[in-house]
């Protein structure tokens, strides 16, 4: 149905009935929300495209959790990993438009498009419903350096250009991606030495074969405090609550730097946007309330729910930011330890 028609059946028929039925029609409403079926009447997916046990899939459940408490409805968290994430995303790029398949995307979703040919635009291909949370790395140094600060850091790296490493948990992950920023930022030539995750990584920085790492606050600053590994400042344009003595990277020294892991949830392409109002309602209920910001606080993380509008304008500034690095650092995937 087009505009014109649109207007004259909202016209021509009588009773607000007719009025509403029209008024779906001309907007492309479908499914439940067209039909007056109250939404959810059915067990809702939502899909982390990252194996079991990490950050999106501990979010990824305490959502899926709340959500089903509010609705009455399950909620079910369905981990697809695979290709960093993509495999699970085209997954519910296929999906129904209902309301019933959702997708915990994380940072990784704004670099993806710098380092694989993807079948979909990130920012337009699905619908936005909101941003959950943000997480700083910190940035830590084996004991061994001589620096106590970020600025005596990126002195010592200048003298000393090509000696000193740093480990990710992989090419191409927000971990490697936010290192190389600062080493963009700093004119620090740094060595990257990616592991395949797990320990080995963690075992030889606290060695000494390894100087550096930009971990999460929830894995990194337990061996500061216990006096393993010297940490020297946060992400994140402000402080963290999981570390409140650390100053930001860009008070500390590097001006403009800013990276965060964050999670945000997507739903297929048109689906309906009384069903996405209503899912960005409810999941910024959730995530306000004292009991899931304090067990997301306990992580380090800050809680960052936004307006649909807002995540798509996030998205994009991940992906202008990932694509110029990845350009000028000239970053291409590479084996893992």
């Amino acid at each position: 149905m087009n505009r014109i028609d649109g207007r004259r059946c909202c016209s021509a028929r009588a009773g607000s009935a007719a009025v509403l039925a029209c008024a779906l029609a001309f907007h492309g409403v479908t499914g439940a929300a067209a039909t007056g079926e109250r939404y959810p009447s059915r067990p809702i997916r939502l899909v982390v495209p990252f194996a079991p046990g990490g950050g999106a899939d501990i979010s990824a459940r305490l959502i899926a959790q709340k959500l089903s408490e509010r609705y009455g409805q399950q909620v079910v968290a369905d981990n697809r990993p695979g290709a960093g994430g993509t495999v699970g995303t085209e997954l519910v790029l296929k999906a129904a438009p209902d309301g019933y398949t959702l997708l915990l995307v994380s940072s990784s979703y704004g670099a993806n498009p710098a380092l694989y040919r993807l079948s979909f635009d990130p920012v337009t291909a699905f619908e936005p419903v909101t941003l959950v949370s943000q997480q700083p790395f910190v940035m830590a140094i084996h004991l061994g350096v001589p620096a106590k600060s970020v600025k005596e850091f990126i002195g010592y790296a200048k003298a000393n250009p090509g000696k000193l490493n740093y480990l990710s948990s992989g090419t191409g992950g927000i971990q490697h991606l936010a290192t190389e920023l600062f080493k963009n930022m700093a004119a620090v030539n740094l060595v990257h030495i990616p592991y395949r995750g797990g320990s080995s990584g963690v075992n030889d920085l606290l060695a000494g074969q390894v100087h550096m790492v930009f971990g999460t606050v929830l894995s990194t600053m337990p061996m500061v405090r216990a006096g393993q590994l010297r940490a020297l400042a946060v992400t994140t344009r402000t402080r963290s609550p999981g570390a409140p003595e650390l100053p930001s990277l860009a008070e500390a020294g590097v001006p403009g730097y800013h990276v965060s892991g964050w999670y945000a949830v997507l739903a297929p392409k048109t689906t309906p946007r009384a069903v996405t109002a209503g899912l960005n309602r409810e999941i910024v209920a959730l995530l306000t309330t004292p009991e899931v910001k304090e067990r997301y606080a306990k992580e380090g993380s800050i809680i960052a729910a936004s307006t649909p509008a807002g995540l798509t304008a996030h998205i994009q500034s991940e992906v202008d930011k990932w694509r110029k690095l990845v350009r000028e650092a000239n970053i291409v995937l590479e084996a893992t330890r």
